[in-house]
C-alpha cells in the first residue's frame, strides 16, 4: 500500500542543511524545490533562534519557503519536534498553490524581531544576524 504524501511548505530550522532539517528526512521526505509565499506573510526572529512566519491582512511580503513532500503519517511527529509556538497550518503560494506549512502562533511573535525585509530565515541568518545552530 502506497503511503499518501503531503506538499509541505517550511520556512526556517527545517530547511536543507539547517539544524532540525534532519526531522524532515527521519520521516521520509524528499525536498521538492524552492519558492515563495504570496505576499500576505511576514517573519519573526524568534530569540534569534528559528523564525515564525504569520499571515496578515496587510504589510505583508513574499518569504521564502522550501517545499517537502511528506508522508502524511510523518507530520504529527515533525510537529511533535518544532519548537513551541509553531504550528501546521495552509499557506498559499506565489503560484497560488495552496499547501499545508509551518505557521507561528501570533502570541509567540509579541516583542520579537520582525525579520520581514529579508525575504526569509536563509536571507537572514546568512547576514550574521542570527545564532545558526550546527548541523
Amino acid at each position: 500500500m502506497r503511503s499518501e504524501v503531503v506538499q509541505f511548505a517550511v520556512n526556517g530550522t527545517l530547511m536543507r542543511g539547517l539544524e532540525l532539517n534532519g526531522n524532515l528526512l527521519a520521516v521520509g521526505a524528499i525536498f521538492t524545490r524552492e519558492t515563495t509565499t504570496e505576499p500576505t506573510y511576514r517573519l519573526w526572529s524568534i530569540q534569534n533562534r528559528h523564525p515564525a512566519m504569520l499571515r496578515v491582512s496587510r504589510g505583508g511580503a513574499a518569504i521564502a519557503v522550501e517545499i517537502w513532500a511528506v508522508p502524511m503519517a510523518g507530520l504529527g511527529q515533525i510537529l511533535l519536534q518544532e519548537p513551541p509556538g509553531l504550528c501546521i497550518g495552509k499557506i498559499r503560494l506565489s503560484d497560488g498553490e495552496m499547501v499545508l506549512g509551518v505557521l507561528g502562533e501570533p502570541v509567540l511573535c509579541q516583542n520579537q524581531l520582525e525579520i520581514t525585509h529579508w525575504g526569509g530565515w536563509r536571507n537572514y541568518i546568512a547576514q550574521g544576524s542570527a545564532v545558526q545552530a550546527s548541523v
